[in-house]
């Protein structure tokens, strides 16, 4: 099967004065659909609200910029709103049908990245989104006569509750008007500063590797996915790779540059590009990836993996395979004589899955 992996850039789906929401179209990027994976991009400008909706997929939220944000979330047979804070560097899931609304209360951009999984979704490789109120609202497309009915209103009052907000889907709202306070005491429940966390693997001057699961966070379980963040100093290489639990890794280029390789089916090299800030790459399942940094400001990514526990074989590195295959099932295998073996074993095991060229 021919996937085409070019790595592509979000198209505007709507902007406004509150801000703009951009989306990967399946239709221009089919990968999406065939692997079921989708991605969207919400920017907030100060002051922006994005109306309460809810959604047909399960995402995962990731804050590029900003650091006064404000989501409100009712999750699914709850019954409760949550009021949380956002800022750069967090992680916030989505699970399916839950409501939110997402508020800027900061002076400079709110910029949030989803990506997520759409197997179930109405478009495949598409997120779709229902919204409660505004032009496009649940309420104002039903009937005057039903919800008049529903709600014990009359004909003003109808009129009032469904046509009052001209706004489609993102708002700004007006200096002085009150709004939610995040509760700073729940907020550590529902999103991770994964920015702050750990990493599994560190390099000095190279790079790391941090992986969020729900063994870190508890409450990513509840979108059957994990996160990885890839950070890579200017010419700093993330060795190849594969994912050998059954899933799809879609990766969103959040700083700097540098470039994507992967390789798939019969050893065929299926992307050779240079990749920026803004990219979106979808990496199936089983294929080996790995990412080379730019010489000037370096690289990071931020990706989903379709799985709550992903197992990664590396192929450089202290725990790579080379580190455990038989050295003479290697020297047949590469048809190589002993001595050049162990100088591969030996080179191929000294560090971490992190690189810096010496050549």
């Amino acid at each position: 099967m021919e996937l085409d992996l070019t790595p592509k850039t979000a198209q505007p789906l709507l902007e406004g004065d509150g801000g703009g929401y951009y989306i990967w179209l399946s239709s221009q990027v089919p990968v999406l659909a065939k692997t079921n994976v989708g991605a969207g991009q919400l920017v907030l400008q100060p002051r922006g609200f994005a109306l309460p909706h809810y959604a047909d997929s399960n995402k995962v939220g990731y804050v590029i910029e900003g650091t006064d944000g404000v989501v409100g979330m009712i999750l699914p047979n709850t019954g409760k709103e949550v009021v949380l804070k956002l800022k750069k560097g967090d992680v916030i899931p989505v699970p399916i049908g839950g409501v939110s609304w997402w508020f800027n209360d900061g002076e400079s951009d709110l910029n949030i990245i989803f990506l997520g999984e759409t197997s179930i979704a109405h478009v495949s490789g598409e997120f779709t989104y229902f919204f409660l109120t505004g032009v496009q609202g649940l309420l104002s497309s039903f009937s005057s006569d039903l919800i008049s009915k529903v709600y014990n209103f009359n004909k003003d009052e109808v009129t009032k509750l469904t046509q009052s907000q001209k706004g489609v889907v993102i708002i700004k709202l007006e200096k002085g008007q009150p709004m939610p306070k995040p509760k700073l005491d729940l907020t550590k429940d529902f999103v991770y500063d994964i920015d702050a966390k750990t990493p599994e693997i560190k390099a000095q001057n190279v790079g790391l590797v941090t992986t969020l699961t729900e063994k870190d966070f508890p409450f990513i379980k509840d979108v059957g996915l994990s996160v990885i963040r890839v950070k890579l100093e200017p010419n700093a290489i993330k060795a190849p790779s594969n994912l050998i639990t059954p899933g799809i890794q879609l990766i969103y280029i959040a700083r700097g540059s540098g470039k994507i390789e992967i390789v798939g089916i019969n050893g065929k090299r299926v992307l050779d590009a240079q990749v920026k800030a803004g990219h979106l790459i979808v990496v199936p399942h089983f294929f080996v990836v790995a990412q080379i940094a730019g010489e000037e400001e370096g690289m990071e990514s931020y990706s989903i993996v379709t799985t709550t526990k992903p197992l990664f074989e590396e192929l450089a590195g202290k725990t790579s395979v080379w580190g455990a295959l038989s050295p003479n099932v290697q020297q047949v295998s590469f048809n190589v004589d002993s001595e050049f073996n162990k100088l591969f074993i030996s080179k191929a095991t000294e560090t971490t899955s992190l690189i810096l060229p010496t050549i």
